[in-house]
């Protein structure tokens, strides 16, 4: 089991530190109620006490006006995160109408999904207004297993100067804001990157995070499983669907990164001895382009 009061320790002198060599005044992140926001959000806060801004930015879902907001008060009010609420569904609606003689509508899937990730991209924008106003660095609220399967959005939730939890996997946030005592309620709830009414992020993945951080963690998954994330990762790192015969590309569709590993890293006999739980671990490294 980790030591969490360590990492807690670590990072917040890392955050510190980042803060300090960029002459930043603070740190400004997005605070969505969730678990990744609740965690970045408490680790900046012990870092910089005296200026840590948690914005709340709601958008369409009533979801995001109702718990998430209610969640995302709860913690600012617990661990001392001052708070700045601006709604952004007025913003994305103004876009998405001048937008809308340059959208190709013929695909009502894909128009869902493009309009859905206007919301981070507007979040992005959004905590950099803020953050420039006041001098501070913006947070990131990646976890690890959504790096690894390419679960952000590209100039969104993509976008920051630094993000204090990627290397974490989805099971070690829980248990990290387990020990630091954070809501319950945050804890309990679903995750979701909040993109339409009711959207769930592992009905969208089409897997639990169980089974992603069991393959990252220790290399075990069944061939459904593995088969999926193993195709995510090409799919990341050559999303192109142009004919090959073509010059350029056409479609759009850019890279996430590079899969640096084409082969698991297994743990040295040395490690093994000092570490046992290692024996099962296999690595992979996916390097994501920003």
């Amino acid at each position: 089991m980790r030591d969490w009061a360590k990492e807690k320790e670590a990072r917040v002198s890392w955050i510190k530190n980042i803060v300090a060599s960029c002459g930043a005044k603070g740190v400004v992140f997005g605070n969505s109620g969730g678990k990744d926001c609740a965690l970045t959000g408490i680790l900046c806060k012990a870092a910089c006490l005296e200026k840590t801004i948690g914005v709340i930015m709601p958008c369409e879902s009533r979801q995001n006006y109702t718990t998430d907001s209610e969640d995302a008060k709860r913690l600012a009010e617990k661990f001392g995160i001052e708070t700045r609420i601006v709604d952004i569904t007025q913003a994305k609606h103004a876009l998405t109408l001048a937008a809308r003689n340059a959208i190709n509508d013929s695909d009502a899937e894909t128009v869902k999904k493009s309009s859905a990730n206007v919301n981070p991209r507007l979040r992005m924008t959004t905590l950099y207004l803020v953050a420039q106003t006041e001098g501070c660095l913006v947070a990131g609220t990646g976890n690890k297993s959504e790096n690894t399967m390419g679960y952000f959005t590209k100039w969104g939730d993509g976008g920051y100067d630094f993000n204090p939890i990627g290397d974490l996997t989805v099971r070690e946030v829980y248990d990290f804001l387990r020990y630091l005592d954070a809501p319950q309620s945050i804890i309990d709830k679903k995750p979701s990157a909040g993109l339409w009414e009711g959207q769930t992020d592992e009905q969208e993945l089409g897997m639990s995070y169980a089974e992603i951080d069991d393959y990252i963690l220790f290399g075990k998954a069944s061939p459904e499983t593995k088969k999926k994330i193993d195709d995510i990762f090409r799919k990341n790192e050559h999303p192109c669907t142009c004919p090959p015969e073509f010059p350029v590309c056409v479609c759009g569709k850019k890279s996430k990164g590079t899969v640096v590993t084409r082969k698991p890293i297994l743990p040295g006999e040395e490690e093994m001895e000092t570490n046992p739980r290692s024996k099962s671990a296999k690595l992979r490294v996916f390097e994501r382009k920003v």
